[in-house]
C-alpha cells in the first residue's frame, strides 16, 4: 500500500473529521495508553492480549498517523521522509 492510498482510505471511513492538535493529542494518548496497559499485563486485561489486538494497535498508530498529519496540513510523505532522516543520523550522533 502506498501511503497516499491510505490517507485516501482514512479520508472515506473519517470523511468530515479534521483534527486539531489537541484532538489528536487526546486520540494518539488513548493509543498509546493501550500500548502501556498491554506492557503493564495486568491480570484482568490478560484475555484481550493477543497478537492479533497488539498488530491492531500498532496499525491504528500507523494508520491514524498519516491522516492526522494531513489533519494539520503537513504532506505524511513528507513527515515520514523526515523522521527516516532524523533517524539515520541519531545512531551516529
Amino acid at each position: 500500500m502506498e501511503i497516499k492510498e491510505l490517507l485516501e482510505e482514512g479520508r472515506e471511513i473519517w470523511p468530515n473529521e479534521r483534527l486539531s492538535l489537541a484532538q489528536i493529542i487526546v486520540r494518539m494518548g488513548k493509543v498509546f495508553g493501550d500500548l502501556c496497559r498491554w506492557e503493564r499485563n495486568s491480570l484482568k486485561d490478560q484475555k484481550t492480549h493477543t497478537d492479533e489486538e497488539l498488530k491492531k494497535e500498532l496499525g491504528n498508530m500507523i494508520f491514524s498517523t498519516i491522516r492526522w498529519c494531513d489533519d494539520l496540513g503537513y504532506d505524511p510523505e513528507e513527515c515520514i521522509k523526515t523522521a527516516i532522516d532524523c533517524q539515520k543520523k541519531f545512531p551516529k550522533s
